[in-house]
């Protein structure tokens, strides 16, 4: 559809496009590593947190319980004397973590040149 101008109609919809509501999920930095770390295996909470460089014990907290509520990560309660808790990817968390595989890839191979190019580009705006 195009409007008087001649111009396509948006096709995305702001409110309407579950894509755009997925890319909210994983785009935060957070969400994707904590999932990446959980690509291993089945991890505890301290071992998730020692992982991820950075992260506060409030925002793994937020970001597992997010992570949980989304259906992507299970959080397994063992009862003993303090009870034991394991984090895992569900079956739907593996099928993201699989898609995510190749921007990491990417990302190891590429940033590099990200990085040059915004040297570059630093560069040529202080001229």
């Amino acid at each position: 559809m195009t409007n008087l101008i001649g111009f396509k109609q948006p096709d995305i919809s702001i409110s309407a496009c579950s894509y755009r509501r997925v890319l909210e999920i994983i785009s935060n930095k957070w969400t994707a590593l904590v999932i990446y770390a959980l690509d291993e295996g089945s991890l505890r909470y301290g071992e998730v947190r020692r992982r991820i460089e950075g992260i506060s014990q409030k925002m793994l907290t937020q970001t597992l319980r997010q992570l949980e509520r989304d259906g992507l990560i299970r959080r397994d309660i063992t009862p003993s004397v303090p009870p034991m808790v394991e984090y895992s990817l569900t079956p739907l968390g593996e099928s993201l973590s699989q898609l995510m595989r190749p921007l990491k890839q990417w990302t190891n191979e590429n940033y590099p040149l990200v990085e040059k190019a915004r040297e570059e580009y630093d560069q040529r705006e202080e001229e």
